[in-house]
């Protein structure tokens, strides 16, 4: 599991690096929903942004994994504070018991806002934001999701 983690965080890392303008890599804290700390990338689209986010939450009784992507609008509030807001999707895997039996496979709509700040002395970005989302499957839920602190090194 520690592999898969550390080879998709790769992937990500030679993703940013390929097209380095107005993009940011980092971690999501709080906001996983049961799925714990998201490593976090998010790559600029002239003037909006795509956010992918990976969480996992690797315990003794609960196991579980997202990948959820996001297009956001993006505007300016003052110079570096921002506002963004956005649409996408969530694809998510828990297993509630390790031995297969509880496993699920989760799909849903999300919806995230929030607020942001670009520090201009240092490439660091400071977010804070919500993002619930509405399962599909396994089945129709609601989630109004948690308050996320997001840390990113923008590049």
């Amino acid at each position: 599991m520690k592999k898969l983690f550390l080879v998709i965080a790769a992937v990500f890392a030679m993703a940013a690096t390929a097209n380095a303008q107005d993009n940011a890599l980092g971690v999501r804290l709080g906001g996983g929903q049961g799925y714990g700390a998201e490593l976090s990338f998010q790559k600029g689209l002239g003037g909006n942004r795509l956010e992918i986010d990976l969480g996992m939450n690797l315990e003794d009784e609960f196991t579980a994994f997202s990948l959820t992507g996001v297009y956001q609008w993006t505007g300016e509030i003052a110079k570096g504070f921002g506002w963004y807001a956005g649409v996408g999707a969530r694809l998510g895997y828990w297993n509630y018991d390790l031995d297969g039996v509880d496993a699920e496979i989760a799909l849903g709509l999300v919806g995230q806002a929030g607020i942001e700040y670009k520090f201009s002395a240092v490439p660091i970005q400071l977010s804070l934001d919500i993002r619930p989302c509405f399962y599909i499957i396994p089945e129709t839920d609601f989630h109004w999701g948690d308050i996320a602190l997001g840390i990113r090194y923008c590049f």
